[in-house]
Order: structure tokens, then C-alpha cells, then sequence
């Protein structure tokens, strides 16, 4: 329980002190935001900042915090440490560097970003690999309420049907312009996801001692023996760091009316995601009381488990939070990650999205595809966990190389380039988080850990002698000024 309080403080603490360097380092200004620059009436508009900072959280949420943070606790309360720090010195630097580098450059995504300061080939590679991981995106969070959906509905309304309705209203949520249909839902789903959070964790503590959250523990208490290093850094991605976050930053950056209030919306938005997660992984820990029981719960589906925990601690009030939470929140991620997708594309095949036909050429093609994909998870025993470990994993792959572009636009973008340090350090963990996994997990190359660790960690050494050696030559010029 301390270490549980002291870990919810310790958040609270990162968003003033920290969240706070990281907005000097960044240096934000009163220019003129794309919102009201270029203000098209559909991606680039004028929002209120608490309707951005709503969006913004469910945008990068939906259940991400709650699956992540239920699996990664599977290693023990050892997963309140990564959420802590992940969040403080990853997550919430990487979201608010990536959404004010874009509010830079007229709303621009991760992939053209990367290009400007990775090169052309960096560009192209983030224009493909982060439309495959927003597709996968949309995959994961078709099936997972469908699911739910199939259980709790008349039998003729299976999983296939829910999977149709949900792609039709991310047909919708994709077209229309960001104030109608997202605008108007999103900051009511996100009081939602926030109620749901805080009424599991009052209903915890004041269950009369029925449920006991455990202290912080090195130990791994994972009961298949996976590995900490590097599988829980993985397993919990959006409640640390996400690079799913990079793509939904720059889509908010269209909204934002002044670069001021970035600190809050950005960094803000995945601090309060942290809060969620640390809520949900304790609550893992505490109502199946071990490991061992909270993987076998697993096995039957993470969305069972939020139902399992939310009726089981608040009753019949909690099961109704549980399936709108565990329906709505995913879904709400899912559009958003089509909408980025058809952003993305859009940039790369010059179409002005003002005109609904242009928006229609990339999107039915989209949905398509993602439909394809869900219906291989849903017809397959095991194809949503396959899907999960490709998502997971390029996820945090894309996560290392937004904090290698935010590196670079630091280091040439101010006088002082020791500022980089903010975002290369992080990056350097991610690079060893990223390179070791697909080196030893089973979807990669199935390495043992002994070529698989030392060949990861070179490769990040590379990477943080390389941003060294530009360290010294920036350094260099900003002295001679």
C-alpha cells in the first residue's frame, strides 16, 4: 500500500518538476499554432485546452493502461516501478516533445518528422512501420470489445457482427471532421476511464482488508519465469512509454491554440495514464491475491479480467463500468488510429484532406485491410495474441525512434544541445528494450539470452556513441557562436 501511495506522489511530483524542465528545455512560445494558422474545419481546429487534454488522454488510452498494466503485473508489484519512471523520463517527455515538434511543423506526423531530421530513408521506413502498427492498432482494438460484445450479447450477435458495427463507426470517426463526432464523445469516455480508475481503487482500499496490495519487489514473480529484461517493458507499453503515442501527439498538435499549454495536454494526458495503469496493476495483484492465479485469469482474456475485478469489487455498479470501459475505451483508440493512418498517408501522397473524396481514397482501403486482419484474430484461437506481440513490439520500436527524431531536433535546434539529453537517454533504454526483444521473443529471431543481451545492448552502445560523437560536434558550434 506505501509503495503504492509513494508511487502515485512521486507522478504527481514528475508532471511539476520534471514535466516542467522538459517545457524550458523545448522553450514554448506565443507563434501561432497550425489549429489557427490553417484551421481546415477537419483535422487542423481550435480546441478549449481540458477538451484537448481529454482527447489527448483517450487517444493514447483507450484500455492500453489497463491490458498492459493487468499483464505486466504478472511480474510482480516490480511493474509500479517501470509505470514511475517509464512515464516520468519516457512516456511523458516522448508525448510532449512529439506533439510541440509538430505544432512546429504545421501539424506534421512522426513519419515526416522523421524525415526532416533522420533523412528520406528514415521517413519512408516511419511512413510504412507506423501505418502497420496503427492498423495493427485498430486491429487489437476491434477485437477485444467484440469479444466482450459476443459474451454479453444474444448469440446471433457474435463476434463477427460487433467487429462490422465497430469498423462502421471508425469509418465514421475517420471522415468526419475532429470536433464533430470525437470532440463531442471523447471528453465524456474520458471522465469514464478516470471514474472507472478511481472507483476500482476505492473500492480496493476500503474493502475492509479483504484485498492487500503488495510493496515494491526486485523479485520476479512472473510464474512462468519469463524474463524481466527486456519482456516487461514491452508487455506494459502503454501505461510507460507507447510509441502509438507519437502517432496520436501530432493529431492534437492540429488543435492545441497555443504551444503554452502543451506541458499540460502532452505531458499532462500521459501522466494521468500512468495514474490509470498504476491503478489497474495493482489492482491485478490484489484481487487474484498471486501472480500465478492473475495469469491463469489472463489466459481466458484480459477484457474478463477487467469484468472479473470491476464486479467482484464494486458489484453490479462495477460491472456496468467494466463493459462500457472495456467497449468504449478501446474503441476510442481504434478510430483515432485509423484517423492517424489516413493522416499519414495523406502526407505522403500530397491529397488535401478538406475534400471528403480525398479522405474516402485512403480510408475504405484502410478498413479493409484492418477488417481482414480482424477476422483472421477473431477466427483464430490465438490470433489476437499474435497480433498483441507484433503491436506490442512495434510499438516500442517506434516509441525508440521518436525519441531518436525528438534527439535530433533538439541538438540542432538549440544553442545549448545538452538539452538532448532529455530524450537520448530514454532512447538509448528503448533501443536496448527494442533490439533485445526481437532478438530472443518467439515471433523474432529466438535467440538465447546470451547472444540475444549482449548483441541488443551493442546496438544501443552504437546508437549512444553515435548521438555522442553529434553531441560534441553541436557543442562545438554552439560554443563558437
Amino acid at each position: 500500500m506505501i509503495s503504492l501511495l509513494i508511487s502515485f506522489i512521486m507522478l504527481i511530483a514528475g508532471f511539476f518538476i520534471y514535466g516542467r524542465i522538459t517545457e524550458k528545455i523545448f522553450e514554448p512560445d506565443g507563434r501561432e499554432t497550425p489549429a489557427v494558422a490553417i484551421n481546415d474545419g477537419v483535422d487542423f481546429v481550435p480546441m478549449k485546452t481540458w477538451k484537448a487534454f481529454l482527447i489527448q488522454l483517450l487517444n493514447i488510452a483507450g484500455t492500453g493502461p489497463i491490458f498492459g498494466a493487468l499483464m505486466g503485473a504478472v511480474f510482480g508489484p516490480v511493474v509500479f516501478l517501470w509505470i514511475v519512471f517509464g512515464s516520468i523520463l519516457g512516456g511523458a517527455v516522448h508525448d510532449y516533445i512529439c506533439g510541440m515538434i509538430s505544432t512546429r511543423h504545421q501539424g506534421a506526423s512522426i513519419a515526416e518528422l522523421s524525415g526532416t531530421y533522420l533523412g528520406q530513408v528514415a521517413k519512408w521506413i516511419m511512413r510504412v512501420f507506423s501505418v502497420i502498427l496503427l492498423i495493427l492498432c485498430g486491429v487489437v482494438f476491434v477485437t477485444s470489445p467484440a469479444g466482450l460484445l459476443d459474451v454479453l450479447t444474444p448469440g446471433w450477435m457474435n463476434g463477427t457482427f460487433w467487429a462490422i458495427v465497430i469498423l462502421a463507426y471508425y469509418l465514421l470517426a475517420t471522415l468526419l471532421p475532429i470536433d464533430k463526432l470525437i470532440g463531442k464523445l471523447y471528453p465524456i469516455f474520458g471522465v469514464l476511464l478516470i471514474l472507472m480508475a478511481v472507483t476500482v481503487l476505492g473500492g480496493i482500499l476500503f474493502s475492509g482488508g479483504q484485498y492487500s496490495i503488495p510493496e515494491i519487489t526486485l523479485k520476479n514473480l512472473h510464474p512462468t519465469g519469463t524474463p524481466i529484461w527486456p519482456y516487461m517493458f514491452i508487455t506494459v507499453a502503454c501505461g510507460a512509454i507507447s510509441g502509438f503515442h507519437a502517432t496520436q501527439s501530432p493529431m492534437v498538435a492540429k488543435c492545441i491554440t497555443s504551444e503554452k499549454v502543451g506541458r499540460t495536454v502532452f505531458y499532462g494526458a500521459m501522466i494521468s495514464e500512468a495514474v490509470i495503469a498504476l491503478v489497474w496493476a495493482a489492482a491485478g495483484v490484489s484481487f487474484y491475491g498471486t501472480t500465478q492465479l492473475l495469469n491463469e485469469a489472463l489466459a481466458s482474456g484480459a477484457s474478463n479480467v477487467v469484468y472479473e475485478i470491476s464486479t467482484g469489487v464494486l458489484g453490479a455498479f462495477g460491472g456496468i463500468l467494466a463493459i462500457a470501459g472495456v467497449v468504449i475505451c478501446p474503441i476510442t483508440s481504434g478510430d483515432t488510429a485509423f484517423r492517424s493512418a489516413r493522416l499519414i498517408l495523406a502526407e505522403a501522397l500530397h491529397l488535401n484532406q478538406k475534400q471528403i473524396r480525398n479522405r474516402l481514397l485512403i480510408t475504405i482501403p484502410l478498413l479493409i485491410l484492418g477488417g481482414l486482419l480482424t477476422w483472421f484474430a477473431i477466427v483464430n484461437d490465438n490470433g489476437f495474441q499474435i497480433i498483441w506481440r507484433y503491436f506490442s513490439w512495434s510499438n516500442q520500436t517506434l516509441a525508440m525512434i521518436a525519441l531518436w527524431v525528438a534527439t535530433s531536433y533538439l541538438l540542432r535546434k538549440r544553442e545549448k544541445p545538452w538539452g538532448s539529453l532529455l530524450t537520448a537517454l530514454p532512447g538509448t533504454f528503448m533501443s536496448a528494450v527494442s533490439f533485445t526483444y526481437i532478438l530472443t521473443a518467439e515471433e523474432g529471431l529466438k535467440l538465447s539470452t546470451a547472444i540475444a543481451y549482449p548483441i541488443g545492448l551493442g546496438i544501443a552502445a552504437v546508437l549512444l556513441i553515435i548521438y555522442i560523437i553529434c553531441f560534441i560536434r553541436h557543442f562545438k558550434k554552439a560554443d563558437t557562436k
